[in-house]
């Protein structure tokens, strides 16, 4: 059964392997998958703009995604160490490693004991990092890394696209376009949050689901919704007029 859905699951990825894929809903649903397949609590994924620094781009949660975000504002985390070598960390027990004092007390104070990371790579080029987190302390099986560092190859790939995989002007194109969507986003979860009074994970759910039950991209709902030239509803009042 794990093998099916495995199998099922990379079968998705590809499938979003075309001309006009959603980068941020496709690297959200990786995040996503991660935390089913490997058993690990969340996850989230950082890849780096046109200046070569790092950007949160997709988080399973948003407690994840504000701990990313407190990791690149210190400059120090596994996602940081992860990008910089090229290589995989893996940390079973944060507080007992004595690595990132500042990562380790903001992660426990979200309930995070262990975390693994692996590169976003292609041969020698590094364009972010996957972080895997558990609030439990232990090491992740060495067959869940591989599986882990598999998927992140197939996101690189989907984001790198036929010929961006030797053009790196297209692929700075691509990344660029996906971190300002990301911007958007941020600023329609925001508008939604404040004008449905729900908190920030509630309103990207709200954006999430409304753009995929009108088969919208996520960026361009969220433009919307920040020009005000669209609207959602609560989720208990139906569809919108």
């Amino acid at each position: 059964m794990a093998d099916i859905q495995l199998a099922d699951v990379f079968v998705e990825m590809a499938d979003t392997l075309v001309d006009d894929f959603d980068v941020i809903d496709f690297l959200h649903v990786l995040t996503e998958r991660c935390v089913q397949l490997l058993g690990v609590s969340a996850a989230g994924l950082l890849l780096t703009d046109q200046q070569d620094t790092l950007q949160v781009v997709a988080a399973s949660s948003e407690r994840i995604r504000l701990l990313e975000l407190f990791q690149l504002q210190t400059d120090q985390g596994p996602c940081v160490d992860c990008f910089r070598t090229g290589q995989p960390v893996s940390v079973a027990d944060l507080p007992s490693a004595g690595r990132w004092p500042r990562f380790t007390a903001a992660a426990a104070e979200v309930g995070f004991a262990a975390v693994h990371a692996v590169p976003m790579r292609l041969r020698t080029q590094v364009i972010g990092a996957l972080n895997l987190f558990d609030t439990n302390p232990g090491a992740l099986d060495q067959s869940k890394l591989r599986i882990g560092q598999a998927l992140a190859d197939v996101a690189t790939i989907g984001l790198l696209q036929q010929r961006a995989i030797h053009r790196r002007d297209t692929l700075t194109e691509q990344l660029q376009t996906a971190l300002r969507s990301r911007v958007l986003i941020e600023q329609a979860k925001g508008v939604l949050a404040e004008r449905l009074h729900v908190n920030m994970a509630e309103a990207f759910t709200l954006l999430r689901g409304r753009a995929r039950s009108h088969n919208r991209r996520l960026s361009d709902l969220a433009q919307a919704i920040v020009d005000g030239t669209e609207q959602i509803p609560p989720a208990s009042t139906g569809s919108p007029r």
